[in-house]
C-alpha cells in the first residue's frame, strides 16, 4: 500500500499536468498557479513510514492532526456500550492516509452517506458521510471511524472484511479536510487531549488494559 495514496491522485495529478503543459504554451504566466497547484496535491498524497512505539499495550493514532475531542459517549452502532472517544480533525496539510491504532482483524467495515459539515463539529461524526471500521485485537476491540469535511469528499477504503491488520498498518485515506474517531473501553488509559498534535502510526494515544 505504499503508493496507494499516489494512485489515488492519479486523475488530479493527470489533469494538473495537462493544464500545466498547456498554459506553459498559451498562457505563460498562469503555469506557475498551476504548477502550485499541482506540486501542492503531490504534498498533500504524500505517505511517510511511521514507527510505531515497541509496547503493545500503546495504541497509536489513526491519523495526523489536532486532538479535538476526548469524551466518554455511547457507541450505539457496533460496540453497544459506552467507550473513551478520541475524536482528531485533518487540516488540509496534513497527512491523510489513514492507520491502525491496534493490530488485529477487521471484522466490520460499512460506509454511511450523508452531509458534509465541517469535520471540527462535533455533530459531524453524525450526520456526515463515513466509513465505520471494527478491528478486534488481542487486547480489545475497537471502532475508528473515517469521517468526511466540507471539503472532503471521498473516503478510500484499501482493506476490507477479514483482512489482518498491523498497529499502525494503512488500512485507507480521506481526501482532503476530514475527521477521524478511534473508540476505546473505558478502562484504557487515554493518553492526549484537546489539542494535542498527533502522527498516524506513530502517536500512542491510548493504553489498552492487560489480558484477563
Amino acid at each position: 500500500m505504499k503508493f496507494r495514496a499516489l494512485g489515488e491522485a492519479r486523475w488530479i495529478l493527470g489533469i494538473l499536468a495537462a493544464a500545466w503543459l498547456g498554459t506553459i504554451l498559451l498562457f505563460p504566466i498562469f503555469s506557475f498557479l498551476i504548477a502550485g497547484f499541482l506540486l501542492f496535491s503531490l504534498y498533500f498524497f504524500r505517505d511517510p513510514e511511521r514507527t510505531p512505539p515497541t509496547d503493545e499495550s500503546l495504541a497509536v493514532s489513526p491519523a495526523d492532526g489536532v486532538v479535538v475531542e476526548v469524551m466518554e459517549v455511547e457507541e450505539s452502532e457496533f460496540l453497544h456500550c459506552r467507550v473513551r472517544r478520541v475524536g482528531i480533525f485533518l487540516s488540509v496539510f496534513d497527512v491523510h492516509v489513514n492507520r491502525a491504532p491496534i493490530a488485529g482483524e477487521i471484522t466490520h467495515s460499512e460506509p454511511f452517506t450523508g452531509r458534509y459539515l465541517d469535520a471540527r463539529n462535533p455533530d459531524s461524526a453524525k450526520l456526515n458521510a463515513r466509513r465505520t471500521w471494527v478491528i478486534k485485537g488481542s487486547q480489545a476491540t475497537l471502532v475508528v471511524r473515517q469521517i468526511t469535511g466540507a471539503i472532503a469528499r471521498r473516503i478510500c477504503a484499501w482493506s476490507q472484511v477479514g483482512d489482518a491488520v498491523n498497529r499502525g498498518g494503512r488500512f485507507g485515506m480521506i481526501r482532503f479536510g476530514s475527521r477521524t474517531e478511534a473508540d476505546f473501553p473505558l478502562d484504557a488509559e487515554i493518553l492526549v487531549k484537546l489539542g494535542d498534535r498527533v502522527r498516524g502510526g506513530e502517536t500512542p494515544i491510548a493504553r489498552l488494559p492487560g489480558p484477563n
